[in-house]
């Protein structure tokens, strides 16, 4: 029985079949589109506990013991079976599931109805396939501006409605689906441009009448819409709404005025027109006329016109009436009728009174309201013209108007000159003429008279008139002073005078640059500025006025002010010497007249390191001369001066002028200028020492120095030393060079001394100070490497006079001959020149008592003096023969203006080289000692032998008698000589040469003049003289011959005059 039963379960568990698994799709539901997940479910049914095992595309997914899974959107076929611990153990696998992803669907969007018209209303609509699960986005313009639900824009569903659409509206439109559980979009849809068309616009316009619109008519209104047909055209009058409705596009309304406006509505689409614009209806009131008449007055005789106007077209006709609106004025022979005129002419007094006109036409209005009535009036008499003068009296070159005064209007003026039945001179419409620019022919009678009117009506003339026209005055203005040049702070008076206009009653208008001097005219005719200014600088012009008359206006004037001008002060000579006179010579600017000079000295300030001055009172309180000459009466002082000028009153001075120095190498008796060494020549990076000497009571000194460049005050610092009165430069340098001189407190000035610093090899030393005649003169030529001697040429002014071979040359006994530049040369290089002064020694005067015959003993005397001295020069020449002769020229210094320092001690120009003599000064008695050698061939020797030397010496001796005056005077060295010249020459002889001695003495008489500033010309004297003459040597051998002649002199008296300087003793 158990095995059966257990056979018979056995039996029944072979015939349970396995459960089945089952896979299906939980979510989502519908078409899987990318992105999507995807949840499967796998059911297996009767029994639990089991173990999912998952499939696809026949490939187990890493999934197990769940019975759902979610997996991103990956297609395949997927399946799933179960298993389980306990019976059954497994399931059957599933069916196959497809899982199948479709592409995202485009959106497409439509628009009704469109185009559209403004206020329509247009549904867009969306579409993605047929799946309802869509939801809708709008987009405006780009496809990120969104359209959101508003009042005029409602989104149902798919469907996006815009109501009463406008201009903002029309643009491009797109759409695009969402499932927003899935976070799904569709693709946007393709643009959609919505199109606004314009409605139809009505238009109303007047169809009748054409014109003014006039009370009582009616007018007839049409209404035009285009493009479309079948309207219902409202009507509209000043925005209210009439009651008419009419298919028809007119109306015919009662005149009434307003703005009337019209549109249509129909079923179609369009639906509606726009609104026209307002028609303007205006009701015009019939036109008055409007009667002018001209000319009113009317004179006797004239024509008179009378005008009707209504203002409008040119249809109407005119009635006219007068006194009354019944009386109708007809043509006649003196009444014309012509369109909208009436014309009456030769006016009389029937004519007078009140006329009215009306127009009349046959189209609308047919007739105007009447005119206002206007009274025509008729004179008794023909006008007379006046006429008057703005000013009778004009001068040439001003205007002048004449005005006609007629009653009434409309004339036309006619002006005559001279004849009233003249031609006119001119016609205007103006009831003035004037006259520009009047020249003396426009002077005379003028008449007026007026006429008008077609013929025309002329008034009697007027009464003449006179026009007097001479000639403008002139107005010349003057400067006084009438200096070209004006300074600052002078005074400068302007006077206008009136040429041609009389001496009263004028005022006077002053213009600088063109602008006027004051702002109204003044009455003085001067016009004064102190002091002036260089503000004031510019052209001047004046003017005369008189009431509304004015002069010509003056010439200008130009005035030129200038800063305080300074004298400039130049020195001729600047080096002195003995006897010479200086000229002082003071120039303002050289455009600037009218000065008077004053002259000044020069008084050290030493606290201040400046000078104070001092005028000369020789030189008076000012004078129009530009110079002044000093005379010096005894030896000549260094000193300083300054000069300025004045002018005008009060006077206006000019500043001072920069001093200038003369200079004077004499020594002085209370200050001395030494140096040491004792030269005048230095050679660079040597010292120099320079003291000043004081022998008198003085309250200080100081020592000044003159540059090319500028001179400056005491002992520079950079000269490194100042010892009580000794100043030492320790090293020279060429801008040491310059001239010294020392200045006491007290206004002294010593000698001045001109230093010399040569940047060469050679110098020439000779003493700074002048050399007194009869003193020895040494000069020795210097090289800076050499101390000992050497051979050196010495010149003089130019001209070679010595050869040495000891580098220095003396002459024993200086005379002024002497006297000039000198410099050395050597094989070593060439000094510069320096200037040798020589001081001429005292001569005492003799008596004035003095007989002739006293003079001629003494000239004898002093005649065999010097034949001693002849005699001992002709053995010294006997010696010398056949050697080197030197022939000496040194001239008296010159008077110059050069300001060089060295230039100004002298001068060689103009002298004959190959003269050489030596010039002593004593007062004005000169005596010139000559020696000259000759080669000549005397006429009185040709019968000397020519075999063999001959010596011819011979000697002029003149003796003059000197001045008694006691002044001397310095400036006429050739005035009363008493000099010797003692020639030598060879006479010829047949058997040789011949020594020919002879001496000329010549004896003067003092001669008196009185005294000059000014160079006196000596007289000239009467020779009394003897000769010796030489004869004829014998042939065979030397002879001397010795010839004299002596010159007596009478004395010449010379009449006195003013002025005339004095011969010096």
């Amino acid at each position: 029985m158990e095995s059966y039963a257990s056979a018979l379960c056995l039996q029944e568990d072979i015939l349970h079949t396995l459960p089945t698994a089952s896979v299906k799709i939980v979510t989502p539901q519908g078409l899987l589109y990318p992105g999507d997940t995807v949840t499967l479910q796998c059911d297996i049914s009767d029994y639990t506990d089991w173990t999912y095992h998952w499939f696809r595309d026949n490939q187990e997914l890493p999934i197990q013991n769940r019975n759902t899974i979610s997996l991103p959107h990956q297609a395949g076929q997927y399946r799933c079976f179960g298993t389980r611990s306990g019976r059954p153990q497994n399931s059957y696998g599933s069916s196959d599931l497809h899982i199948i992803i479709t592409a995202l669907p485009k959106a497409t969007l439509t628009g009704k109805p469109n185009p559209v018209f403004p206020g329509e209303t247009v549904t867009l609509t969306c579409s993605v396939g047929s799946d309802s699960s869509w939801s809708y986005q709008w987009y405006k313009d780009r496809n990120d501006n969104v359209v959101s639900q508003s009042g005029r824009h409602t989104i149902t569903g798919d469907t996006l409605t815009i109501s009463s659409v406008a201009e903002s509206d029309q643009d491009l439109y797109w759409c695009q689906g969402e499932i927003q559980s899935r976070s799904i979009s569709s693709i946007i849809s393709d643009p959609v441009r919505v199109t606004l068309n314009a409605l139809p616009t009505a238009s109303v316009k007047i169809v009748t009448p054409q014109g003014l619109l006039y009370s009582g008519e009616t007018v007839t209104l049409q209404c035009d819409i285009s493009d479309y047909t079948g309207w219902t055209y409202s009507w509209f009058r000043d925005n209210q709404e009439l009651p008419i409705q009419t298919r028809k596009n007119s109306i015919s309304l009662p005149d009434q005025a307003g703005q009337y406006k019209c549109f249509g509505t129909r079923r179609g689409r369009p639906q509606k027109s726009y609104l026209s614009s307002a028609l303007p209806i205006i009701i015009t009131a019939l036109p008055k006329a409007t009667l002018t008449v001209k000319p009113n007055p009317v004179f006797p005789g004239e024509t008179v016109t009378l005008t009707c106007s209504t203002r409008s077209d040119s249809s109407w006709s005119y009635q006219w009436y007068k006194d009354r609106n019944d009386n109708v004025v007809s043509q006649s022979v003196r009444q014309t009728v012509t369109g909208d005129t009436l014309i009456i002419s030769r006016a009389g007094v029937s004519d007078q009174g009140q006329y009215w006109c009306e127009g009349n036409r046959v189209s609308r209005p047919t007739s105007s309201l009447t005119s206002d009535p206007v009274t025509l009036t008729v004179k008794d008499s023909r006008p007379t013209a006046t006429l008057s003068l703005d000013q009778a009296n004009v001068f040439t070159g001003d205007s002048v108007t004449l005005t006609c005064t007629v009653e009434s209007y409309g004339w036309k003026f006619y002006w005559y000159r001279h004849r009233p039945d003249s031609t006119p001179v001119t016609t205007t419409s103006r009831y003035s003429y004037t006259l520009s620019r009047v020249s003396v022919s426009d002077g005379g009678q003028y008449w007026c008279r007026a006429g008008r009117g077609d013929p025309v009506y002329y008034t009697l003339y007027s009464d003449p008139v006179q026009i007097n026209v001479p000639e403008r005055p002139v107005a010349v203005l003057t400067l006084q002073p009438n200096w070209t040049q004006i300074f600052i702070r002078e005074t400068v008076t302007m006077r206008c005078d009136i040429q041609g206009g009389g001496d009263t009653e004028w005022q006077y208008e002053w213009y600088k640059n063109g602008y006027s001097v004051y702002q109204y005219s003044i009455t003085k005719s001067e016009y004064r500025i102190s002091p002036v200014y260089v503000s004031k600088s510019g052209s001047y012009t004046c003017k005369g006025v008189k009431g509304n008359k004015f002069s010509k206006t003056s010439d200008a004037v130009q005035l030129t002010v200038s800063d305080q001008p300074k004298a400039v002060l130049s020195i001729s000579p600047q080096w002195l010497n003995p006897g010479d006179s200086v000229t002082l010579r003071c120039e303002v600017d050289k455009t600037s007249t009218g000065w008077r000079f004053s002259w000044y000295r020069t008084v050290p300030n030493l606290k201040e390191q400046s000078y104070s001055f001092q005028r000369l009172p020789e030189a008076g309180n000012g004078t129009t001369e530009d110079s002044y000459t000093l005379i010096p009466a005894g030896p000549t002082p260094t000193g300083g001066y300054v000069c300025r000028a004045g002018r005008g009153d009060p006077v206006y001075d000019t500043l001072y002028s920069e001093p200038l120095f003369l200079w004077s190498g004499d020594l002085q008796p209370s200050v001395s200028l030494t140096v040491n060494p004792n030269s005048t020549q230095h050679f660079r990076r040597t010292s120099l020492s320079l003291s000043c000497e004081l022998k008198g009571n003085s309250t200080g000194w100081r020592l000044k120095r003159y540059t090319e460049t500028a001179w400056s005050s005491e002992c520079p610092s950079t000269w490194r030393s100042i010892t009580e009165s000794t100043c030492t430069i320790k090293s020279l340098n060429t801008l040491s060079s310059g001239v010294f001189w020392c200045e006491s407190g007290s206004g002294e000035y010593s000698n001045a001394v001109n230093i010399t610093v040569n940047d060469g090899d050679v110098i020439l030393e000779s003493s700074v100070h002048p050399v007194t005649e009869g003193d020895s003169l040494t000069l020795s030529c210097k090289y800076r490497k050499v101390s000992s001697n050497f051979k050196a040429d010495f010149y003089k002014d130019g001209v070679l006079i010595k050869n040495e071979t000891t580098g220095e040359m003396t002459i024993p006994t200086v005379s002024k001959s002497d006297e000039g530049f000198y410099k050395c040369k050597s094989g070593q290089g060439e000094s510069p020149e320096s200037w040798v002064t020589v001081r001429v020694s005292p001569v005492v005067a003799p008596g004035s008592s003095t007989s002739v015959l006293v003079g001629v003993v003494v000239g004898l005397v002093v005649a065999g003096v010097l034949l001693v001295i002849l005699l001992v020069l002709l053995w010294r020449y006997q010696n010398s023969k056949g050697s080197y002769f030197n022939r000496i020229f040194w001239p008296p210094q010159p008077q110059s203006t050069n300001q060089d320092p060295q230039q100004d001690q002298g001068s060689t120009q103009g002298q004959a080289p190959d003269t050489g003599y030596t010039h002593l000064q004593h007062g004005d008695a000169n005596i010139y000692d000559t020696i000259n050698p000759s080669d000549n061939n005397d006429n009185d020797a040709a019968g000397a032998s020519a075999a063999g030397p001959s010596h011819v010496t011979y000697a002029q001796i003149q003796l003059n008698k000197l001045d008694k005056k006691k002044k001397v005077k310095r400036d006429y060295p050739k005035e009363n000589p008493v000099y010797s010249e003692v020639k030598t020459g060879k006479a010829t002889a047949a058997a040789g040469p011949v020594d020919v001695t002879y001496a000329e003495v010549d004896l003067q008489k003092k001669v008196k003049t009185k005294k000059k500033r000014e160079t006196a010309t000596p007289p000239e004297a009467e020779p009394v003289y003897s000769v010796v003459k030489p004869y004829t040597a014998p042939a065979a051998g030397p002879v001397d011959v010795t010839y004299a002649e002596v010159d007596l002199q009478k004395k010449v008296k010379a009449k006195k005059k003013r002025g005339q300087s004095l011969a010096s003793t």
